[in-house]
């Protein structure tokens, strides 16, 4: 009596899989595989094409020298966000909010330097892109400067003390080196006076 029945169909069923039928199913499960993925990647680039085209932001200028004000104004202030790009690169939407600033301040008639001014009152120095030199803002123009030459200057010291110490061991083993040969002394037998001993 059999008490895993189960066992036997499986052991059965194993030889069928070796069948041209199951050969067919294999490829058809290879192919519709394939298709998968190259459907997968199609709407992988589908979907980040139109996520740079909503990105974009179409304003309406009144002429081509307006819009090129715009992107040289945009061009010289900095993204909040992102911190390392201008308001023009940016799609952040804090930037994007900004950017419709600018251009609503220029449809009012505002200047570059009163446009640059109300930014910089709302955000501070660190929107302008390139901030002016003054001791509000020397920690942004001489930091990185500080930070380089703090660095070098721990270098320097650990390269002296390693060269120091170097020297030193190296003067100890030589020290070492001399009192080993002033102990031999003299009537050392040496290779020179092999058979004076004898």
């Amino acid at each position: 009596m059999n008490l895993f029945p189960w066992r036997v169909t499986l052991r059965r069923s194993a030889p069928c899989a070796r069948t041209p039928f199951a050969a067919r199913s294999r490829k058809t499960h290879r192919a519709q595989g394939a298709l998968l993925r190259a459907l997968l990647i199609v709407l992988v680039l589908a979907f980040a094409a139109s996520a740079t085209a909503q990105a974009i932001d179409p304003l309406p200028f009144k002429d081509h020298a307006q819009e090129l004000r715009f992107q040289h104004l945009t061009a010289q202030l900095r993204c909040m966000v992102c911190q390392n790009e201008t308001l023009a690169d940016s799609n952040a939407s804090l930037a994007r909010d900004m950017r419709h600033e600018v251009f609503r301040l220029m449809q009012q008639g505002k200047t570059d330097v009163q446009i640059k001014q109300y930014l910089v009152d709302r955000y501070s120095d660190f929107v302008l892109y390139d901030p002016p030199v003054q001791p509000s803002t020397w920690l942004l123009w001489f930091g990185p400067l500080l930070i380089l030459l703090a660095g070098a200057a721990v270098v320097a010291v650990n390269v002296r003390k390693r060269s120091r110490a170097n020297a030193r061991a190296a003067m100890e083993s030589a020290g070492a080196a001399d009192d080993g040969r002033a102990d031999i002394g003299p009537d050392h037998t040496g290779p020179d006076n092999i058979g004076d001993d004898w």
